[in-house]
């Protein structure tokens, strides 16, 4: 048991790291001047911004510069588990939002991949004719439902969002 939690951590780190492979770190937060911007948190989103560079400066950039080195098919592959992984929140999402033909095509994908794909190492069903339509959460599903987005705020290691897109990541 503990084996598999330390294979899920470092997982997880390293899918992280993935997140923040493409990260320059240069990026800065620009004083908002615009009043489209419904940003009601602005002074600790700055703080969280500051404290999410720094982490990424010294945790993840490193691990994702390990993970570049590792060979194209592992990455490609677990990219391709965590896409499969992922499919078991987007047909709920699909159904919730009415799109009937695209949980159909994420069930024949998440099948396919889960079999002949080993675990979804391989993506086999996109040759047998099921494309990959995106990925959808609780959060655009509320979003379809009317919800409007709310205040925008910088979140502790997951970045950016929004009221509504928070609360769909607890629902995730």
């Amino acid at each position: 048991m503990k084996r598999l939690n330390i294979t899920i951590i470092t997982v997880f780190l390293l899918w992280a790291g993935v997140a923040y492979a493409g990260s320059t770190g240069s990026e800065k937060l620009k004083v908002s001047t615009s009043s489209s911007a419904n940003e009601c948190f602005e002074g600790v989103s700055r703080a969280m911004f500051s404290f999410n560079q720094a982490l990424d400066t010294t945790i993840f950039e490193p691990i994702a510069k390990g993970y570049r080195v590792l060979p194209m098919v592992i990455r490609n592959g677990s990219s391709n588990m965590m896409g499969n992984i992922s499919n078991l929140l987007t047909i709920p999402n699909n159904i919730l939002q009415g799109d009937f033909a695209g949980a159909g095509n994420t069930v024949a994908r998440l099948a396919i991949n889960t079999t002949v794909g080993i675990l979804g190492f391989f993506d086999p069903a996109e040759k047998m004719g099921f494309p990959d339509r995106g990925k959808e959460d609780y959060g655009q599903t509320l979003g379809v439902w009317g919800a409007g987005s709310g205040c925008y705020f910088v979140l502790p290691i997951l970045g950016p969002t929004t009221v509504r897109d928070f609360t769909g990541t607890i629902a995730n």
